[in-house]
């Protein structure tokens, strides 16, 4: 499933770049505050910086900048978690520091998550498919850390186990930031990680 392409009248790349980081970090700010039905492109333009004229040489429609915004979350999630985690290890450490870095990443982009979740439904058909394909890569990522425990010997799962488990990190995750309402209340980030990675191990790593 290819990228799909926004256009832009602009043929800088790097402009393009800067402008549409200011325009994400403008949109991300007005989804979460009213939601991407509710806000205009108008204020889309004046939250980054720049004239509604201006925005609409980087972008065709709203939805572009949605899509612009999921794209790049995901984007960046994987970019940092391919830095920081090694897939290949096949340890339960491996797997506890892929978690921790997981998480650590989705607290610092905590208003980039909960727009991606709360939002992401109202893409288009042809865009959906595209950015649910990507939150299955980063499920990916770590099917793959649980693959190589398995092969070590580190842990003993099924298929569909060491599947499901992946998605729950995932989910897991994400939660820090779309229920942060009642969980930044309870615990430090610190403590949410080290309480959720034992959740998540309990009963999977053997005693």
């Amino acid at each position: 499933m290819k990228k799909r392409e926004v256009h832009a009248s602009v043929k800088d790349e790097r402009l393009i770049e800067k402008r549409r980081e200011q325009m994400i970090k403008g949109a991300v700010t007005l989804f979460k505050e009213k939601g991407f039905h509710r806000t205009t492109t108008r204020e889309i333009a004046r939250a980054a910086g720049f004239s509604i004229g201006t925005l609409y040489e980087y972008i065709r429609q709203k939805e572009d900048v949605l899509y612009l915004v999921c794209d790049t979350i995901y984007d960046q999630v994987h970019i940092r978690l391919e830095q920081d985690i090694d897939t290949k290890q096949g340890t339960i450490e491996s797997l506890k520091l892929a978690i921790h870095h997981y998480f650590k990443v989705v607290d610092d982009m905590q208003d980039e998550v909960l727009v991606m979740y709360q939002e992401a439904k109202s893409l288009s058909k042809d865009a959906l498919p595209y950015v649910l394909k990507k939150e299955n890569e980063m499920a990916a990522m770590f099917k793959k850390i649980i693959d190589s425990c398995v092969t070590k010997g580190e842990l003993k799962l099924s298929e569909q186990e060491a599947e499901l488990i992946s998605h729950n990190i995932i989910v897991q995750g994400q939660m820090w930031a779309f229920r942060r309402w009642a969980l930044q209340k309870l615990y430090t980030i610190d403590q949410y990680i080290e309480l959720q990675t034992k959740v998540i191990l309990q009963g999977v790593v053997e005693k």
